[in-house]
């Protein structure tokens, strides 16, 4: 089951890395144990800080990385994730999304993931900043209850699944994954909290 609240490593590898190791191995000693990165995050090096900074532990964590649109043939997921499995030192992630939708077919992104998941290297795979008909036609080429996730943009500031999105989730049982829930590199401020989406 994946932790509720979770780590992102998004833009980590420009801290120091001493610093950022520790900090991902306090968060997992606090609970957060749902840790996500993905192979573009600093060209593959913050896979490498998460891959030490759980080294020892990784089954206490719910692993996530995220294959590159450009590389998302099906030869091409199954090539890249054996490159981030190798960054990370593990044998498996506990989900594999597509990053966002790009010109490959999404046949071939999703048999590559089928692949992975039959040889036991993901355990769950899902796409991320995926609206509505996009959605749609991830549902059409996968069928019913094979989308784990929906990793979005989710904060304060900015609410927009809320209109299509989110119910198109919550219909179809795929979690969603808010990413940068207080806003990216800064929390919102009294204008934010005034224009929130909530209450609805």
């Amino acid at each position: 089951m994946c932790p509720v609240i979770g780590q992102g490593t998004w833009y980590v590898e420009s801290d120091d890395h001493a610093k950022a190791i520790a900090a991902l191995r306090l968060g997992l000693d606090l609970g957060m144990t749902h840790v996500d990165t993905a192979e573009m995050y600093g060209s593959g090096e913050a896979e490498e800080i998460v891959g030490e900074a759980i080294a020892g532990r990784r089954d206490e964590v719910f692993l996530v990385s995220k294959v590159l649109p450009e590389h998302a043939s099906r030869s091409g997921t199954i090539a890249a994730c054996e490159e981030s499995l190798a960054r990370l030192g593990t044998d498996r992630l506990d989900c594999y999304p597509l990053h966002w939708r790009g010109e490959y077919p999404l046949e071939g992104t999703f048999a590559g993931f089928d692949q992975l998941e039959r040889a036991g290297k993901i355990l769950a795979w899902g796409v991320s900043n995926f609206d509505a008909p996009d959605l749609d036609d991830a549902r059409a080429v996968a069928g019913e209850g094979r989308i784990a996730c929906n990793q979005v943009l989710y904060h304060l500031e900015e609410c927009a699944i809320e209109h299509a999105v989110l119910p198109w989730c919550e219909r179809h049982g795929v979690a969603v994954v808010g990413y940068a829930p207080f806003g990216h590199g800064r929390f919102p401020g009294p204008a934010a909290e005034a224009a929130a989406c909530w209450p609805r």
